[in-house]
């Protein structure tokens, strides 16, 4: 069952991986439906800064020729969605934001107990990240019309993102549509209840 989401000071939202290379053409075709993505993580990240909801960035990077190449431009955030001054980026080579990077630790900065988690890709990132923040203990929202993919061989990529909220929903997230997560200041929405695991 799709939830709203509470904000509050211990929630913050993860980008995760969209950049430019994702959506440019340049050496990817672009990922499922980018624009109305875009557009969704973009109202989100505003409700975020303007309820003071943390944003928190993670960028992808590959090695030389990948499409995600480290500090070349398609490298970069998608600038529609660019960090304000100050937001953090958190910077992975492997599909789990919490593998060999500061993620955990600048969660535990800011004392989030909340992930709201949008982005990309659907089956990897999102689907791997989502998993190990379950595990690390923290409380994880799924924006279940907001992270994309590919066709791939099998599948086609609303085949495999309805799939991933399906599987991981309950087990490992609570889902809530664009529209009902991070609810302006003062909502009277509040979390819904997640079934034990």
């Amino acid at each position: 069952m799709v939830q709203p989401v509470a904000s509050d000071q211990k929630t913050a939202l993860l980008v995760i991986d969209l950049q430019l290379g994702m959506f440019s053409g340049h050496g990817l075709v672009p990922i499922h439906e980018g624009e109305a993505l875009l557009a969704r993580v973009k109202t989100l990240i505003a409700r975020a800064r303007a309820a003071g909801v943390p944003v928190i960035y993670v960028r992808h990077g590959g090695g030389p020729g990948h499409p995600l190449e480290f500090g070349t431009a398609d490298w970069q955030v998608h600038p529609s969605i660019a960090p304000a001054e100050g937001e953090m980026i958190i910077d992975k080579r492997t599909p789990d934001s919490f593998h060999e990077t500061t993620l955990s630790v600048a969660l535990s900065a800011i004392g989030a107990e909340r992930l709201v988690v949008v982005g990309a890709q659907t089956e990897v990132c999102v689907d791997t990240t989502c998993r190990r923040a379950s595990s690390l203990g923290f409380d994880v929202t799924l924006v279940c019309d907001a992270h994309s993919t590919w066709d791939n061989a099998t599948l086609t990529a609303d085949q495999i993102i309805r799939h991933t909220n399906q599987t991981l929903a309950d087990r490992f997230v609570r889902l809530v549509s664009s529209d009902r997560a991070l609810p302006a200041v003062g909502s009277s929405a509040s979390p819904g209840s997640r079934a034990h695991r």
